[in-house]
């Protein structure tokens, strides 16, 4: 399967939608009653009545959530070949990202963290193209912008604030302009949504918005981990992706390196910000699903023993297809 997606294959679109159905079935023919879509703070944040949370039937949102991870499979895909990350065109980045967003069964309802994925992708568009801007303050702004919606859909993306200064550092020399350009965009919508409060008669609950930020860092997570098993494939694809870039680090575009860079601390900073829920949940690590999409396409793309990493991506779909149908 990995051979017949290294290449540019109009089949792929047909194959990567059986897939992507293939990695849902089991969930979306016993799914619960009833999903919550994670919405509620969103509509509270924007003064509307939560009244919506249950519209959905669980099979009409799984089908939606699953378009959605479609339609974000193939811009990922645009992004990383018309930045050329993994040197060569392939439909790869669009297998792993329909792969890693089926990992989890909260991975495959419609969620605020899969609306923010767009985002994400939107950023990295902007992120890369630092490099060959001279004038980044624009894209800064737009940039701040994207965040301040997106905190709005879920709070913890936030935190992709800093991937704009981070982005800056490793891409651009300094230029305060560029680095006040997106705090002014983050403020701008915020001063508009301030501005929404203050004319429903709410000005008063606008700091209820930053509450979570205060929370504490977890000292203990309490989970099953049986149920994390999946992971383990998941663990073994990303050491060896490290290696491999270790491996050819030096031999890439400086561009690339800076760009993996960046891919990166953006994996770290959407794992470690899960701790602004008051309660662990899982959905929250879908944000980590577009760079990790990306270092598999890698690994897969530049491995040489072609029986050792067709197993291992065979035992992932496996390990993923049983646990959807062990863990209700």
């Amino acid at each position: 399967m990995i051979n017949f997606f290294k290449t540019l294959n109009p089949l792929n679109i047909l194959w990567l939608a059986i897939l992507l159905f293939a990695l849902r079935a089991g969930y979306l023919f016993n799914a619960p009653g009833k999903i919550d879509l994670g919405f509620a703070r969103l509509f509270s944040r924007l003064l509307i009545p939560a009244s919506g949370q249950f519209a959905l039937s669980p099979q009409t949102d799984i089908l939606i959530a699953a378009a959605l991870v479609l339609i974000q499979a193939f811009l990922l895909n645009h992004l990383v070949n018309h930045f050329n990350l993994l040197g060569k065109p392939s439909f790869l980045p669009a297998l792993m990202y329909v792969t890693v967003s089926s990992l989890f069964t909260p991975f495959l309802v419609l969620s605020p963290q899969l609306i923010c994925n767009f985002f994400v992708i939107w950023m990295l568009f902007k992120l890369f193209s630092f490099y060959k801007n001279k004038d980044a303050i624009s894209a800064a702004y737009d940039l701040g912008m994207i965040v301040a919606v997106g905190s709005l859909v879920y709070l913890p993306f936030i935190y992709f604030f800093l991937a704009i200064w981070i982005a800056l550092i490793i891409f651009k020399p300094f230029h305060w302009r560029e680095w006040v350009a997106g705090i002014m965009g983050y403020v701008t919508v915020f001063f508009f949504l301030a501005v929404y409060y203050y004319l429903n008669n709410s000005l008063g609950q606008f700091y209820n918005i930053w509450l979570p930020l205060a929370t504490k860092f977890p000292d203990r997570i309490d989970i099953n981990y049986y149920n994390y098993l999946v992971l383990i494939p998941v663990a073994m694809i990303l050491v060896l992706c490290f290696f491999k870039l270790q491996q050819n680090f030096f031999r890439s575009y400086v561009q690339v390196r800076k760009s993996f860079q960046l891919l990166f601390i953006i994996f770290l900073m959407a794992g470690l910000s899960f701790y602004i829920k008051a309660a662990f949940q899982l959905t929250h690590f879908l944000l980590c699903a577009v760079p990790a999409a990306v270092f598999f396409s890698y690994y897969f793309l530049y491995a040489r023993r072609r029986w050792f990493y067709e197993l291992l991506f065979g035992l992932l779909l496996i390990s993923i297809v049983y646990f959807q149908f062990n863990t209700f």
